[in-house]
């Protein structure tokens, strides 16, 4: 994997492209909403070797950056490793963090050789090889033409348990806050339900993408198994020269019915001292995730509690960057740092130990998504607004999960609204006609 092939070609939309293939094993797609932040969108199929292991995810990519492409019109992706690492992985280098596991694999991925990078803002697609001819099989890939999507409004779409217990949970967490145990933890309730006969969790995929189009949204078929996403919420990214970012989401408000109520909502979502301070919470705690791994006096917050809107809410993010030490890489940060603290909380072992005792295992829920590229730059979601997609004899199987940060001001009766909000554009696709 020394060099590289790109040959450019008109533009397609890539759930058009993604279509044509969904239902091969390992397909993979990374889709961008061509906001400031979603500019590269990336398909792969048929990875030439997969892995189950972060030894085996390393051995997949060269020991050194295999080449450098500086320029910046080009995909920052072109071939290397990509898959999902499960909410559960952590546990692998964490002895005190909970063993409890979800049934899912925690790692899985594959080596990507040949994608289909779309660029957003140029309107221009890449298709990328090893060599001209895995070029120009990318190239086949991107005239073929699948079905269209499936109707899923049809989708049974029910609670794995009521408000009311989720709201004892808040309180609990709320107590567990007030005698020292924790500052804050993210806890989640969780919805499941059935797709309509016919209907496949590309499908799901399709909705989403035209009601809530999403920066770091995705897709992974697995046998027997799908994750979708449409997440808002980057968790690492690295540039091929070490350079290291995270933008950790913490406090959110639903959008307004009218430009009125909007500005409302997000003027009290920016004045929120419980929301500013639970995104403080975990800027604390990604500061000192990178410092583990970067060079000391480079790590420091670029932004803090900036708004930014997404089709159903309001967010506060934060920016935190930093710069790798000299020998370490991507893989490392990514490691050291899972999971995201933004869906664990603070200290982080301590609440997924809270977690843990309100959830069960959470599997691709809030886990991530990721690509490594051969030249070491490395990208990756945090998996909220996401779906785990199970086949069975009655069709596909879902779960799908919403929550918070609870903090010592939580009233668990907001926070229940929160999770339901959050919710809401997945509920509204597969249940809305």
């Amino acid at each position: 994997m020394t060099s590289r092939v790109l040959l450019t070609a008109a533009w397609r939309e890539p759930l058009e492209v993604l279509a044509s293939f969904a239902e091969e094993p390992y397909a993979l797609g990374l889709i961008s909403d061509g906001s400031a932040r979603g500019r590269w969108s990336y398909l792969g199929w048929g990875p030439s070797s997969t892995f189950d292991s972060l030894d085996g995810w390393r051995a997949a990519l060269p020991a050194r950056p295999a080449f450098h492409d500086p320029n910046p019109d080009h995909p920052p992706f072109q071939g290397g490793a990509a898959g999902l690492a499960c909410y559960e992985w952590g546990a692998a280098f964490e002895a005190a963090m909970p063993q409890d596991r979800s049934g899912w694999p925690d790692l899985i991925g594959g080596l990507y050789d040949r994608l289909l990078a779309f660029d957003h803002w140029n309107r221009k697609v890449f298709a990328i090889g090893r060599d001209a001819a895995e070029a120009a099989e990318a190239v086949e890939r991107l005239r073929a033409n699948g079905p269209p999507p499936a109707c899923v409004s049809g989708s049974s779409f029910a609670p794995d348990g009521s408000g009311e217990r989720h709201r004892l949970a808040v309180a609990d967490v709320v107590a567990d806050i007030s005698r020292g145990e924790i500052f804050q933890a993210n806890v989640a309730r969780a919805w499941a339900g059935v797709l309509p006969p016919g209907a496949a969790p590309f499908d799901v995929l399709a909705r989403l993408s035209v009601d809530s189009p999403s920066p770091f949204a995705g897709y992974l078929r697995l046998p027997g198994r799908a994750v979708v996403s449409n997440s808002p919420e980057r968790f690492i990214e690295v540039t091929a020269g070490g350079r290291a970012q995270t933008r950790p989401i913490k406090g959110t408000r639903p959008r307004g019915r009218d430009p009125a109520e909007d500005k409302a909502l997000a003027d009290e979502l920016m004045g929120s001292v419980k929301d500013r301070a639970e995104n403080l919470m975990i800027v604390d705690l990604m500061r000192n995730d990178l410092a583990r791994v970067c060079r000391p006096g480079s790590v420091a917050v670029e932004s803090f509690c900036a708004l930014e809107s997404f089709a159903n809410v309001h967010h506060l993010v934060s920016t935190v960057v930093g710069q790798l030490q000299d020998g370490l890489g991507s893989l490392d940060l990514f490691a050291t740092a899972f999971p995201a603290g933004s869906i664990t909380g603070a200290p982080k072992i301590q609440s997924m130990k809270v977690i843990a005792r309100h959830e069960a295992p959470r599997g691709p829920y809030c886990g991530s998504l990721f690509w490594s590229g051969v030249d070491g730059a490395f990208d990756s979601s945090v998996l909220i607004r996401t779906l785990a997609f199970t086949e069975g004899p009655d069709g596909w199987r879902f779960e799908t999960r919403a929550g918070g940060g609870i903090t010592a001001d939580s009233v668990p009766a907001e926070e229940d609204d929160e999770a339901v909000a959050k919710i809401a554009a997945i509920h509204a696709a597969l249940t809305a006609a």
